[in-house]
């Protein structure tokens, strides 16, 4: 086989939860340049839609639907008329998160803590059993987790200085179980031919768009402690995706794959 031919998705259904977001629509993107139809999930469906819309535009097989990782029907409902309408899920990209804010852990709540863990874990683990369970249905299937130099690391909080921007524990403490998780699941799931990988990026800075990163203190200070010397562009994480998600690493299960320009390698 050409090796070219291993990166291949061609004829594969892919879900990417929250894939209209910031890494989600360049996981969408790429999953769908490799020839897979994609699945676009978040709550808001329009804003998926309008995603797929431009997709499909470019001749891709891509459609948005509404997902609510906090709602267990939601969840059930998606899973069931997805696999019935297109024959199966073949990959999940667990991509949501919810970031609420909890900087300080003497002013975190109860009820926040609660609110932020609905999607991060109880949302992660459902969606992931629901779709497991169909995957080992159907003898086979490849699920990648999307965590963060912050599920292997600390928050390095000086790179912030002054400039008022911080990160929230419940963040860390999500991307931390995130790795963990996967690495039950690829050792729990191998024997069914289920594989399970995960992604950890780097700070990633959507330049041109309305949520680029403007404060030069954060950016100077991060960029100095990175080998390559920037933050992730547009394109970084998708050969990546890719690659967990194709025959390309058909023998790769359990594997956390960094790709922060060097960050955690000091």
């Amino acid at each position: 086989m050409n090796v070219m031919s291993l990166f291949r998705l061609d004829g594969k259904i892919a879900v990417v939860t929250g894939g209209s977001g910031l890494y989600g629509a360049h996981i969408s993107e790429a999953l769908c340049e490799a020839g897979a139809t994609v699945l676009i999930a978040s709550r808001n469906r329009e804003q998926c839609e309008e995603k797929a819309a431009g997709l499909r535009g470019r001749g891709y097989s891509a459609y948005g639907v509404r997902l609510d990782l906090a709602d267990e029907d939601s969840i059930g409902s998606f899973v069931s008329e997805s696999s019935a309408r297109y024959g199966g899920i073949d990959i999940l990209v667990n991509n949501s998160v919810s970031r609420t804010g909890l900087n300080d852990i003497e002013k975190t709540t109860s009820e926040g803590w609660s609110a932020a863990q609905q999607v991060n874990g109880l949302g992660l683990m459902l969606v992931s059993k629901a779709v497991v369970k169909t995957m080992r249905e159907r003898g086979g299937g490849n699920i990648i987790n999307i965590a963060s130099i912050q599920g292997i690391l600390g928050p390095h909080f000086p790179v912030y200085g002054d400039t008022g921007m911080t990160s929230g524990i419940e963040y860390t403490y999500a991307k931390w179980g995130m790795v963990g998780m996967t690495k039950w699941l690829a050792n729990y799931y191998g024997k069914h031919n289920i594989r399970v990988n995960c992604i950890s990026p780097g700070g990633y800075n959507p330049v041109g768009t309305s949520n680029e990163i403007r404060a030069e203190e954060f950016l100077r200070n991060y960029i100095e402690r990175t080998p390559l010397g920037r933050m992730a562009d547009d394109t970084d994480i998708k050969g990546a995706i890719v690659y967990l998600a194709s025959d390309a690493s058909k023998y790769v299960t359990g594997h956390n794959l960094v790709v922060d320009g060097g960050w955690s390698g000091w």
